[in-house]
């Protein structure tokens, strides 16, 4: 199996319990969380060396975390101590017509204030298969652009392929801002997931999309910047517990697209990265696009039955899904 590097901020997860409201809680279920942390559970889990690469205090919560990880499989080799505080995001599980809400408390976090010499990247990519980063390291602070830049250079000397998942979040940083440090970053880039909301000033929410909306968009950032393969979902939500789901992938020749799935949801945080942990496994063991994108929107459908933002589902259960076996009876 792969070396597959990942790099980003875990974050403390504070979700109200069941569906309640922040106003009216008198407590939080803790967890840990992030979106690369989240595809680095996901390739371990499919039995790649997993590394992430990140920065966490020194003291027990900061611990707690690379111990959430390592009981994962996420090797924490390269993840640095040091700084004074862990980010942390709120979460409110949405039902029916009331949508789900996340507050970030993450400035100053120990990932946003470190330093590219905190880490010795030429070691990290030196036999390293494949890097992933997202759109939201990179947000967090000029400091955070920088080290992330660094990561992309180095794993390029190092002749390692590298995936992103744009992820833009509105909440971090702007569309002008966001559109100008990630088209820049992406001369660096191999396969891209997302980001025609970022690409492309599209005024339209996501839902009056069509298929061949998509495809146009696809096909326009193929153009522009010559990626392998770029991948967007498909997301059809009838409430906030009931959506539908594929994707859809352009290889510069051919378009590919993927069964839909129908879900009702237990924890859709983390879904994205489900598909992108996925995505990235079916393209190092799988034989063409169209089998590496079924194997990730599966992945990504079984993420929303699982609570917390990691995937802890099995290659032979998403093979199964993948299969067309979506029997029922209880696996004994």
């Amino acid at each position: 199996m792969a070396k597959v590097v990942t790099m980003g901020e875990i974050m403390l997860r504070l979700k109200t319990p069941g569906h309640s409201r922040f106003v009216q809680t008198g407590s939080f279920e803790v967890i840990f969380g992030g979106s690369e942390a989240n595809v680095a559970v996901a390739l371990a889990h499919y039995g790649h060396q997993s590394y992430y690469v990140s920065k966490l205090p020194h003291h027990e919560i900061g611990q707690s975390a690379i111990n959430h990880l390592r009981q994962y499989g996420v090797k924490h080799d390269y993840i640095v101590r040091g700084g004074n505080r862990i980010g942390i995001y709120f979460l409110e599980a949405g039902a029916s017509m009331r949508p789900s809400k996340v507050i970030y408390d993450r400035a100053q976090s120990a990932i946003a204030e470190a330093d590219v010499n905190d880490f010795d990247f030429d070691s990290i990519f030196k036999d390293a298969d494949w890097f992933h980063f997202s759109g939201i390291t990179p947000a967090l602070c000029e400091k955070a652009v920088l080290l992330t830049e660094a990561a992309l250079k180095a794993a390029k000397r190092h002749n390692v392929m590298v995936s992103v998942d744009i992820n833009y979040r509105k909440s971090l940083w702007t569309i002008d801002e966001a559109r100008e440090t990630m088209i820049r970053f992406m001369q660096y880039v191999d396969y891209c997931i997302g980001g025609t909301e970022l690409f492309f000033n599209t005024i339209h929410r996501k839902e009056e999309l069509t298929v061949d909306d998509y495809k146009q968009m696809l096909k326009g950032i193929h153009d522009q910047f010559g990626f392998t393969n770029l991948v967007t979902t498909l997301r059809e939500t009838q409430t906030a517990s009931n959506h539908t789901i594929g994707a859809l992938g352009y290889d510069g020749i051919d378009f590919y697209q993927s069964k839909d799935y129908t879900i009702q949801i237990v924890d859709r945080v983390g879904s994205g990265d489900a598909f992108a942990g996925g995505f990235i496994h079916g393209l190092l063991t799988k034989n063409n696009l169209q089998d590496a994108l079924e194997f990730g929107i599966a992945a990504g459908a079984l993420k929303h039955t699982v609570p917390g933002d990691f995937n802890l589902v099995s290659e032979e259960e998403i093979n199964r899904l993948v299969e067309g076996d979506s029997s029922l009876r209880i696996q004994r």
